[in-house]
Protein backbone atom coordinates (compact mmCIF):
# COMPACT_ATOMS: atom_id res chain seq x y z
CA UNK A 1 0.00 0.00 0.00
CA UNK A 2 0.86 3.27 -0.92
CA UNK A 3 -0.69 6.75 0.05
CA UNK A 4 0.07 9.11 -2.79
CA UNK A 5 -1.56 11.73 -4.71
CA UNK A 6 -0.42 15.33 -5.81
CA UNK A 7 -4.35 16.92 -5.07
CA UNK A 8 -3.01 16.19 -0.50
CA UNK A 9 -0.28 18.14 0.96
CA UNK A 10 2.59 16.90 2.42
CA UNK A 11 0.93 17.36 6.02
CA UNK A 12 -2.65 15.22 4.72
CA UNK A 13 -0.34 12.72 3.74
CA UNK A 14 1.64 12.29 6.30
CA UNK A 15 -1.41 12.47 8.49
CA UNK A 16 -3.30 9.29 6.55
CA UNK A 17 -0.16 7.51 6.16
CA UNK A 18 0.76 7.89 9.94
CA UNK A 19 -2.89 6.90 10.43
CA UNK A 20 -2.55 3.31 8.32
CA UNK A 21 0.83 2.74 9.60
CA UNK A 22 0.52 3.67 13.62
CA UNK A 23 -2.88 3.95 14.20
CA UNK A 24 -3.29 5.62 17.71
CA UNK A 25 0.23 5.12 18.99
CA UNK A 26 1.33 7.32 15.90
CA UNK A 27 -1.41 10.02 16.60
CA UNK A 28 -0.61 10.19 20.63
CA UNK A 29 3.08 10.13 19.74
CA UNK A 30 2.37 13.99 17.18
CA UNK A 31 -0.45 14.54 20.15
CA UNK A 32 2.44 14.25 23.25
CA UNK A 33 4.90 17.42 21.22
CA UNK A 34 1.27 19.55 20.69
CA UNK A 35 2.60 21.58 24.05
CA UNK A 36 7.00 21.39 23.82
CA UNK A 37 7.35 21.05 19.91
CA UNK A 38 4.41 21.57 17.61
CA UNK A 39 6.82 22.50 14.72
CA UNK A 40 8.90 19.23 14.94
CA UNK A 41 5.38 17.27 15.06
CA UNK A 42 4.71 18.89 11.81
CA UNK A 43 7.97 18.25 10.05
CA UNK A 44 7.59 14.61 11.53
CA UNK A 45 4.23 14.07 9.64
CA UNK A 46 5.54 16.03 6.34
CA UNK A 47 8.95 14.49 5.59
CA UNK A 48 9.12 10.81 6.76
CA UNK A 49 5.42 10.24 6.62
CA UNK A 50 4.31 12.48 3.56
CA UNK A 51 7.41 11.88 1.98
CA UNK A 52 9.05 8.89 2.63
CA UNK A 53 6.58 6.39 3.74
CA UNK A 54 4.23 7.80 0.74
CA UNK A 55 6.22 6.97 -1.56
CA UNK A 56 6.28 4.08 -4.60
CA UNK A 57 8.55 1.16 -5.05
CA UNK A 58 8.29 -0.37 -1.10
CA UNK A 59 4.75 -1.41 0.38
CA UNK A 60 4.30 -0.21 4.11
CA UNK A 61 5.32 -4.25 5.46
CA UNK A 62 8.87 -3.51 3.64
CA UNK A 63 8.96 -0.27 5.31
CA UNK A 64 8.72 -1.44 8.85
CA UNK A 65 11.03 -4.61 8.33
CA UNK A 66 13.75 -2.06 7.19
CA UNK A 67 12.53 0.55 10.23
CA UNK A 68 12.30 -2.02 12.97
CA UNK A 69 16.01 -3.09 11.63
CA UNK A 70 17.48 0.35 11.83
CA UNK A 71 16.18 1.07 15.29
CA UNK A 72 17.26 -2.13 16.43
CA UNK A 73 20.76 -1.38 15.15
CA UNK A 74 20.79 2.16 16.65
CA UNK A 75 20.22 0.37 20.10
CA UNK A 76 18.94 3.06 21.86
CA UNK A 77 16.07 3.95 20.30
CA UNK A 78 13.54 1.64 22.39
CA UNK A 79 10.18 3.70 22.70
CA UNK A 80 10.21 4.49 18.99
CA UNK A 81 11.21 0.32 18.48
CA UNK A 82 8.29 -0.06 20.31
CA UNK A 83 5.92 1.76 18.13
CA UNK A 84 7.50 0.22 15.00
CA UNK A 85 6.70 -3.00 15.86
CA UNK A 86 3.16 -2.29 16.28
CA UNK A 87 3.42 -0.49 13.34
CA UNK A 88 5.06 -3.83 11.69
CA UNK A 89 2.22 -6.12 13.32
CA UNK A 90 -0.60 -3.57 12.18
CA UNK A 91 0.76 -3.74 8.24
CA UNK A 92 1.04 -7.47 8.15
CA UNK A 93 3.91 -8.54 10.30
CA UNK A 94 3.74 -11.52 12.18
CA UNK A 95 5.40 -11.82 16.34
CA UNK A 96 7.77 -14.42 14.26
CA UNK A 97 8.95 -12.09 11.67
CA UNK A 98 9.62 -9.12 13.88
CA UNK A 99 11.97 -11.49 15.74
CA UNK A 100 13.63 -12.67 13.27
CA UNK A 101 14.28 -8.97 11.89
CA UNK A 102 16.12 -8.44 15.25
CA UNK A 103 17.96 -11.32 15.48
CA UNK A 104 19.70 -10.55 11.78
CA UNK A 105 20.66 -7.19 13.48
CA UNK A 106 22.81 -9.39 15.44
CA UNK A 107 25.21 -9.70 12.30
CA UNK A 108 25.00 -6.46 11.57
CA UNK A 109 25.34 -4.38 14.74
CA UNK A 110 26.24 -7.20 17.40
CA UNK A 111 24.55 -9.04 20.13
CA UNK A 112 23.91 -5.84 22.58
CA UNK A 113 21.73 -3.84 20.38
CA UNK A 114 19.91 -7.07 19.21
CA UNK A 115 19.37 -8.24 22.60
CA UNK A 116 17.86 -4.55 23.26
CA UNK A 117 15.59 -4.99 20.64
CA UNK A 118 14.63 -8.48 21.59
CA UNK A 119 13.35 -7.24 25.08
CA UNK A 120 11.60 -4.65 23.68
CA UNK A 121 9.40 -7.32 21.43
CA UNK A 122 9.12 -9.73 24.17
CA UNK A 123 7.64 -6.84 26.44
CA UNK A 124 5.26 -5.79 24.03
CA UNK A 125 4.26 -8.79 23.06
CA UNK A 126 3.19 -10.14 26.35
CA UNK A 127 1.35 -6.64 27.23
CA UNK A 128 -1.12 -7.77 23.65
CA UNK A 129 -4.25 -9.62 24.34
Amino acid sequence: MTIQGNELTRLERGMAALAAIDGEAGKHVVDSLADIAPDFARYMLEFPFGDIYSRPGLDLRAREIATIAALTALGNCAPQLKVHILAGLNVGLTQEEVVEIIMQMAVYAGFPAALNGLFVAKALFASQP
